[in-house]
């Protein structure tokens, strides 16, 4: 009996396997297909079931922006367009800010319903416990959001931290996100996702700008940029919040905002930035941030100014300061010649705390307001006053 070849044996096994066997797509044919309005929990700007990408400046307020809308849906509130929001839950997770220090005094500033917030800690395997990673855990999430019917919003904070591969390579951004974008999907809550424009894009398409692959704007549905203004003839610079693309509903317009910095007040002591909004504008994305960015490089683009802007409103955990700064692109070298260069001074958190930057005044304090932070020691040189920048 003659012997069968490799390729012989293989077709002969194709030839004896039946339909059920081989692989087989799922085809929906269109009149089964029921259509449906988009679930708007922002009508035009925040949709259930769909990735959204919040992008922007270093420093623009991004995190503090989420956190308020997030707000909003846990007590109904309005939106900045004075509609109200339907009551929900939302789920918050940041791999940069910590909850206790930054993110609920945020959202409680925001006048949130805590009780309707939660934030994704780890992940408990058995009697294992590590941290959560979005690009692994979305099974683990998966799992803990079962136990709660009114999710209405996700907050992944940065995004670009659900790509395990390289984020600037569109396959893997896509097989990255997916994950996340189903278990949206499944629950009908909005996904969004933050994120930083890549230094010197000013002047190009905003959905181009985001950090990484052109796929994480081509997956979101809805990406919405910020950015900040020059100050002009002693006018404070001007934040807006705009509308860069919409898959679902109109693009374009936006709003103004500011931030503003103060004590929560059942908690002495502790600081957090809260979103005043302003008026709505028109216009396209680009035209808008054309108008605030004529000189990037000059302004918020480079490593002085984007550590002003940090900290503009009080001073600021010099680890939390690293590691936005890293995100945007900015070294540690960079960081402390940029503290040199606006005056910026090192001061200790108490005696068991680490090291913060705050700016200097004569008043102590930035803006005129007095720090609860002081440096370690006086200088003797006529120069502001500073100190060792710790073990960073």
């Amino acid at each position: 009996m003659t012997a069968l070849t490799l390729e012989q044996r293989a077709w002969q096994r194709l030839d004896s396997s039946t339909d059920d066997d081989l692989p087989r797509a799922e085809l929906l044919r269109g009149d089964a297909v029921m259509p449906e309005a988009v679930d708007w929990l922002w009508e035009g700007w925040l949709a259930a079931g769909k990735l959204h990408i919040l992008g922007g400046q270093p420093g623009t307020g991004k995190t503090t922006i989420a956190l308020a809308l997030a707000a909003s849906i846990t007590t109904g509130g309005e939106w900045p367009d004075g509609k109200r929001a339907d009551l929900g839950t939302v789920i918050v997770w940041s791999g940069e800010d910590d909850p206790a220090d930054t993110l609920a005094p945020r959202l409680r500033a925001a006048g949130a319903d805590m009780q309707r917030v939660h934030f994704v800690q780890g992940v408990r395997d058995g009697l294992e416990h590590r941290p959560f990673n979005p690009s692994q855990d979305v099974g683990a999430l998966r799992t803990a959001l079962a136990e709660l019917s009114d999710v209405r919003l996700l907050v992944v904070d940065p995004i670009v931290s659900a790509v395990s591969g390289d984020s600037h390579k569109n396959a893997e951004v896509r097989r990255g996100l997916q994950p996340l974008v189903d278990l949206a999907r499944e629950h009908r809550c909005a996904l969004l996702g933050i994120t930083h424009f890549t230094k010197g894009t000013a002047g190009r398409e905003p959905v181009e700008r985001i950090t990484g692959s052109l796929a994480f704007g081509a997956l979101a549905r809805l990406v919405l940029v910020t950015a900040k203004g020059e100050a002009d003839n002693g006018e404070p610079a001007r934040r807006f919040l705009a509308r860069a693309k919409s898959n679902i509903g109109p693009d374009g317009g936006g709003f103004i905002y500011d931030l503003s910095q103060g004590e929560l007040p059942d908690f002495p002591g502790v600081m957090a930035s809260s979103v005043i909004w302003g008026s709505a504008l028109e216009g396209s994305a680009r035209e808008l941030l054309a108008g605030a960015e004529q000189q990037e490089d000059d302004a918020t683009g480079d490593a002085a100014g984007f550590l002003r802007e940090l900290l503009r409103y009080g001073p600021r955990p010099a680890k939390g300061i690293f590691a936005e700064a890293g995100s945007a692109g900015f070294s540690k070298d960079v960081m402390h010649r940029a503290k040199r260069k606006i005056g910026a001074v090192a001061v200790k958190q108490g005696m068991d705390g680490g090291w913060a930057w705050r700016l200097f005044t004569s008043e102590g304090g930035e803006g005129g307001t007095q720090s609860r932070l002081q440096p370690s020691r006086p200088s003797g040189n006529g120069l502001p006053p500073s100190v060792d920048d710790g073990p960073f």
